[in-house]
Parts: structure tokens; C-alpha cells; sequence
């Protein structure tokens, strides 16, 4: 009788762990499907908003990166059977929405403080994701799209208006 309880509480544990990790795989694909949808956004606000060609030429590169991003995250949560938003959470829309009144150096300053903050955040999630995520889809996927992410906060730290290129001014 012992051995049997045993045997069902670890069968609890395993279902339990089971839907921990199915719940922290729905959790980072509706956060990663709402800040793909945010950096296209706010990418095409920079193309119209922004003063700095640098800048208006990383916005492009958000709207080509992350729409590409946001295709394979929709193809790797279908096949999880997980419902991504089709719009940015409230959170990035608040983002989204004080960048779009914004325009010339004060856009430019305020895009690159985002793109760095995001873009941390950003590789700390996906990071998370490939290390401990429960679906292989997306494990996959956030291995995969790690490098372009850390790709991007290279280039995020060299816009100006971040701290590292206003130091000197």
C-alpha cells in the first residue's frame, strides 16, 4: 500500500512539473509574441520618428528581424496548441504608445534606452526558455533566435542616446 502511494505521489510531482512547465512555455511565448510584435512597432516608429539615420536604419532592422522572429514563434506555438496574442500586451502598447509621441533627438534618446532595456530582458527570457523551457519547439526556437537578440543589443548600445554614446557629450 505504500509502495502505491508512493508511486501516485510521484506520478503528482511529475504531472505537477509537467504543468509548470507547460504554463512557463505558454508564459514566454505570449511574452515573446507581444515584444515581437512591440519591436516591429516601435522599429517603424523609428523609421518615421527618429532623427539619427543609425537609428532610423536599427528600426528598420527590428522590422525585418523580429517579423521573421514572430513567424517562427507563431509556428513553434501552433504545434504546441498555444493561442499567441495578435496584439502587444498592455505593458508594451503603453511603450509603444509614449514612443509615438516622441519625434527628432528626444524619439532617438528614448528608442535606444527601450531597445537596450528591452533587449536584455529580451535574452534573459529566451535564455531561460532554451535552458528550462518543457517544449522542444520552443527551446529551439529561443536557442535559435538567441544570437540575433544579443546581436541586437550590441547594436542597441552603440545608438545614440544610450549612456554609452551620450557619456561624452
Amino acid at each position: 500500500m505504500k509502495t502505491r502511494q508512493g508511486i501516485m505521489m510521484i506520478a503528482g510531482c511529475l504531472l505537477s512539473t509537467a504543468a509548470l512547465c507547460a504554463s512557463q512555455d505558454t508564459d514566454f511565448a505570449r511574452h515573446a509574441a507581444s515584444g515581437g510584435l512591440a519591436e516591429v512597432s516601435m522599429g517603424k516608429l523609428a523609421e518615421s520618428h527618429a532623427q539619427s539615420a543609425d537609428v532610423k536604419s536599427f528600426g528598420q532592422r527590428m522590422v525585418q528581424d523580429h517579423s521573421k522572429a514572430n513567424d517562427q514563434l507563431m509556428a513553434a506555438a501552433a504545434q504546441a496548441n498555444i493561442k499567441l496574442p495578435a496584439n502587444p500586451l498592455p505593458k508594451d502598447q503603453a511603450v509603444i504608445n509614449r514612443l509615438s509621441k516622441l519625434h527628432g533627438a528626444a524619439f532617438d534618446r528614448a528608442y535606444a534606452e527601450q531597445m537596450v532595456k528591452d533587449h536584455k530582458k529580451d535574452i534573459a527570457e529566451f535564455e531561460h526558455e532554451a535552458n528550462s523551457g518543457g517544449n522542444s519547439n520552443l527551446k529551439t526556437f529561443a536557442s535559435n533566435t538567441l544570437p540575433t537578440l544579443k546581436e541586437h543589443l550590441q547594436m542597441a548600445e552603440t545608438l545614440p542616446g544610450t549612456p554609452a554614446t551620450s557619456s561624452g557629450q
